[in-house]
């Protein structure tokens, strides 16, 4: 039997503007001690536009759980809400001041999605490939963090169904 390294940190929260930063610094520091450090400026990008749509839209409140996991070689992060209705990806206008962020997510991540969690809510993850697998990793995770092991399979996983999955489409070069 192959065993298969991961690792998880999750973060319960009210999605508001100054926890966002708390949660920023968080995931950052998860992923300094996981040796990760090329992956934090788009997770933490990811993150903050996940929590800026629980903090613009859920209802009927604004908490969630924001889930990390390190599986071999993809590193998936995930907010989930007890909101059920999907994100729109939508095109802003240039003088709009919101309306990106799934575009963010699309154009930083491996690929993005979105899992129903029946009356539950839903689960909005996306994925970025990591430099070396997650086997060479330490097991001790953050300060201020809760890692209770493997956590259930909460619709992270873009290999579950049902699951809405976006492949990325990276923008054209230029030049």
């Amino acid at each position: 039997m192959i065993s298969e390294p991961s690792r998880h940190c999750t973060v319960e929260l009210q999605a508001l503007p100054s926890r966002i930063g708390q949660v920023r610094r968080i995931v950052s520091a998860q992923l300094r001690y996981w040796h990760l450090d090329s992956l934090i400026e788009p997770a933490a990008l990811g993150v903050t536009e996940l929590l800026a749509n629980v903090h613009r839209h859920a209802e009927p409140d604004k908490r969630c759980t924001v889930e990390i996991e390190l599986l071999l070689d993809r590193l998936t992060v995930s907010v989930h809400d007890h909101d059920p209705r999907p994100p729109t990806v939508r095109e802003a206008g240039a003088s709009e001041t919101s309306g990106r962020g799934l575009a963010l997510i699309e154009a930083v991540s491996e690929s993005w999605g979105v899992r129903p969690r029946g009356d539950a809510g839903k689960v909005v993850w996306f994925t970025l490939p990591t430099p070396f697998p997650a086997a060479t990793l330490p097991e001790r995770p953050v300060r201020g963090a809760t890692t209770d092991g493997p956590l259930p399979r909460t619709g992270a996983d873009p290999e579950a169904a049902p699951s809405t999955h976006v492949p990325a489409v990276r923008p054209a070069a230029v030049g």
